[in-house]
């Protein structure tokens, strides 16, 4: 991640309560983090791989 990002978290709209998975884009990596411990290190992964990710899901792949 360069120094000069700053994540902007973002909660599903699926999330109803604080237990939730948060992500945040960067010019370099997809973060993502558990909602109720913003204080750890969050996962990071490449544009690649959460596309690859995000696309799985819609596709079913982990119902």
């Amino acid at each position: 991640m360069n120094i000069d990002d700053t994540p902007q978290w973002h909660k599903s709209s699926y999330c109803g309560t604080s237990a939730c998975v948060e992500v945040a884009q960067t010019s370099d990596v997809v973060l993502v983090r558990d909602s109720k411990n913003p204080q750890a290190a969050p996962l990071a992964f490449t544009t690649d791989e959460w596309t690859a990710f995000v696309k799985g899901i819609k596709a079913g792949e982990f119902n």
